[in-house]
């Protein structure tokens, strides 16, 4: 099993290479960012053991470079950061585990045996609605292949309509999923945010693919507007 690990901190990283190498495992190391993308890129790996912060680009940013270029090879964050944020951004940016330092050698080695019989995942469906394009896993939209910058509210808001297109789904139905079941603000931030994608993925494009149905809710049209 081929891993690379990508730590800036010469000694950790060291001793890492010797525990996974008596432990079986055949093992590169880069020292910074910039060459553990580049190392991930153009080899082929089982999983590769992530730093957070390092030198060149962080941990995140060479996450989320990966999984834009479709190199879905499972990554275990190793990081002294152990907030829940930082963790939740880790897995929102394509991670699929996380370690916090300092760690057990033992379980490093057996959530890296897991990653590896886990394999790399199928790359999700991109959902698409004509020239309408959403891309779960990297958090990308285009349309007509140019991409379309949305905020995270908007993209959660498009990414159910996308996978409820050419249904009418209702004010209640979105704020239970694109908020939250509880929210007490005013429904019609709805009104507010459909506004704001139309903006952006059908006024410019000469398209109208969120369709307003007058006292049930909205839909998106199934070939794109």
């Amino acid at each position: 099993m081929r891993v690379l690990v990508v730590e800036d901190e010469t000694a950790l990283a060291e001793v890492i290479r010797a525990g996974l190498t008596d432990e079986g495992f055949a093992v590169d190391v880069q020292h910074t960012g910039t060459d553990g993308l580049w190392a991930a890129t153009e080899n082929p790996y089982d999983v590769v053991v992530l730093d957070i912060m390092l030198p060149g680009l962080n941990g995140y940013e060479v996450c989320r470079q990966l999984r834009s270029r479709g190199v879905w090879t499972p990554v275990l964050m190793l990081t002294a950061k152990e907030g829940e944020y930082d963790q939740a951004d880790a897995f929102d940016l394509g991670a699929d585990d996380y370690l916090i330092k300092p760690f057990s050698f033992v379980v490093l080695v057996a959530r890296l045996r897991a990653l590896v019989r886990r394999g790399a995942p199928v790359r999700p469906v991109v959902l698409t609605a004509g020239d309408l394009a959403v891309d779960p896993a990297r958090r990308q939209v285009s349309r007509a292949g140019q991409p379309v910058r949305v905020t995270a509210r908007e993209f959660a808001l498009l990414e159910f309509l996308m996978r409820h297109r050419g249904d009418v789904v209702s004010k209640t139905q979105i704020i239970e999923n694109v908020w939250d079941a509880h929210f007490e603000g005013d429904p019609n931030i709805v009104e507010v945010y459909v506004g704001y994608l139309r903006r952006k993925i059908d006024q410019p494009f000469g398209r109208t693919a969120i369709q307003t149905e007058r006292g049930m809710g909205y839909r998106l049209a199934a070939d794109g507007g």
